[in-house]
Order: structure tokens, then sequence, then C-alpha cells
């Protein structure tokens, strides 16, 4: 009787097969989120109008969330890893992921213009393939190389540069993907021995923190401080929405190999222009409608290949 008690009192937590196809679903999940997360932002930005200042409160506040959520009472906090290497993998999240490329992105997007900005940084997937098969040993077979090079298609459809020349704004919104890229291979390699609650945690506090300290070395933390409320409003249900789309994505990483996380997530796109469409803006011309078709076969292509090839993560393998 006395065991029942004390199981009973034990908080319970939803814990999620360790599983190559929640691997894939959770994948998509982030895609939504991340389409919906854009169009919100889309509009929470125009209110808060200093890019630098609505991400860092965004970070923080998600940070803030993640750090409570970890180390909840009654809840034991999970361990850091046993070794040096492991735990500076827990702070390159944080910077290469949480705040420098944040900083790099929206200077970038200042100076280029939201179409270009927009292509070179969707091409996350290619670059993340690219690393992916050298330092992760993952294995693309033919029909995945493929689902690539329509997603390339797909991109070049829905948006292609209004100029191929780069200028500074391309170069750093480029810098900041290769930043991005660099995450996405850490957390692959670091997150089925950590999971995605520590690792999210590590990628949104820190990173939170360092963008603070970029806005004290220019002069906004006032501008910070300052928000009224209702451009508070849109940074509390933006870090709703962005604390769901970590918390799914970390955890798509930790069963699911990086190409094709990062391939899936690209479905974000048309859901984005989905509810703008919704939301009265024009709708999408003929030939980006062809791109979106594109890539959804593209992304059903992956998802199939994936699972008829068989291929175990790391996660599940663990």
């Amino acid at each position: 009787m006395t065991a029942l008690r004390t199981l009973s009192a034990r908080p319970r937590t939803l814990r999620i097969p360790v599983s190559l196809s929640w691997g894939i679903g959770l994948a998509f999940a982030a895609a939504v989120i991340s389409g919906f997360s854009v169009w919100v932002n889309s509009y929470a930005v125009k209110d808060v109008r200093d890019p630098a200042v609505f991400t860092t409160a965004k970070n923080m506040m998600v940070g803030a969330a993640l750090l409570a959520i970890l180390l909840r009472p009654g809840v034991p906090a999970p361990a850091l890893p046993k070794t040096w290497r492991k735990r500076s993998l827990l702070i390159t999240l944080g910077v290469v992921g949480g705040s420098i490329p944040f900083v790099l992105f929206f200077e970038g997007l200042a100076r280029s213009g939201p179409g270009n900005a927009a292509f070179i940084q969707k091409s996350l997937f290619l670059w993340v393939a690219i690393l992916a098969i050298p330092l992760l040993g993952e294995r693309i077979g033919r029909w995945q190389v493929a689902a690539l090079g329509m997603l390339l298609v797909a991109q070049l459809l829905i948006g292609r540069p209004s100029s191929w020349r780069p200028g500074d704004g391309e170069l750093l919104v480029l810098a900041a993907t290769a930043f991005w890229t660099v995450e996405t291979i850490v957390a692959r390699r670091l997150l089925p021995e950590v999971g995605a609650a520590l690792g999210a945690t590590a990628r949104m506090a820190l990173g939170g923190a360092l963008l603070f300290a970029y806005l004290v070395t220019q002069g906004k933390v006032d501008t910070l401080l300052s928000l009224n409320a209702e451009q508070l409003r849109w940074v509390l249900v933006t870090s709703v929405i962005l604390l769901a789309y970590v918390g799914t994505w970390y955890s798509a990483l930790r069963r699911a190999p990086a190409t094709v996380v990062t391939s899936i997530l690209a479905l974000g796109a048309p859901i984005t222009a989905l509810l703008a469409t919704w939301a009265g803006r024009p709708s999408p011309a003929a030939e980006q409608l062809v791109g979106y078709g594109v890539l959804a076969a593209a992304l059903l292509i992956v998802a199939v290949a994936t699972r008829r090839s068989g291929t175990v993560s790391e996660a599940a393998a663990a």
C-alpha cells in the first residue's frame, strides 16, 4: 500500500518514444510550428520594431522557461555530460545556435531584403546534408539525393534571389546559416546522450544571455526595458511559439538523421504562404504553387525512403 502511494505521488512526465518514426513525426510538427511562427513574427516584429531587441526578449524568456521546466521541484535534474568535451558542445549550442547567428541574420536581413535572405536561410538542408555525411556518418540513398535536388528546385521556384551577386547583407545571412548548420550537426551528435530538454535549455538560456550582452554593447538595454504592454504581449505570444518549436525540433534531432529533419523543415514555407493568403495577402503565383507541389513530393520521398531504408538513429540505438 505504501509503495502504491509512493508511486502515485511521483510526478508524471510525458515520455515520447525514442524512435525514428517519432523523429520524422516530430520534424513535421516542428515544420508546422515554424511556418506558423514566421507568419506571427511578421506582425510582431513590426510592432516591436527593433529586431535585435525583439529576438533577445524572446530568447531570454524561452531560456528562463526552459530552466524553470528543467529544474522544477520534485523532478531530478538531468545529469551533465561526464566529459569536458561534451560540456563544451553544450556551450557551443548556445553560441552557434542561440546567439551569434541571430545577430548576423537580422543585420543581413536589414541590408539585403527578405527575398534573398529567405532563400539563403532556406538552403540549410543542403549544407547540413553536405556535413552530415562525413561528420555524422549519415547514409543518403539515391532517393534521398533525388529529394534533396527536388527541394533545391522547389526553393528556386518559390522564391529565387533577385540577384546572384552577393552583397554584404547576403554574406551575413550566409554566415548565420553556416552557424545554424554547425549547430544542427553538434545537436545531432550530442542530443542522443544529453536529451532534448538539456540541449534546448543550453541553447536558449546561454544564447539569451549572450544576446543581452550584445544589447549592452549596442546601448539598447533601455529599449528592451521600455517595451510597452502591447509589445510585451507580442513577445509573450511569440516566445510560447518559439518554446514549442525549439522543444519539438530538438526532440526530432534526437531521434532522426539531421538531413531528414532539416529537409522536412522546408515544409514551413508553404504553410506560411497559406496563412498569409488566408490573412488577405496576394495569392502565390503559379510558379510558386508548382514549387510547393515539388516540395511536397520531395518531403514525401524523404519520409518514405527514410522509413524503408531501415535507418536506425543513434538515439534509438542508445
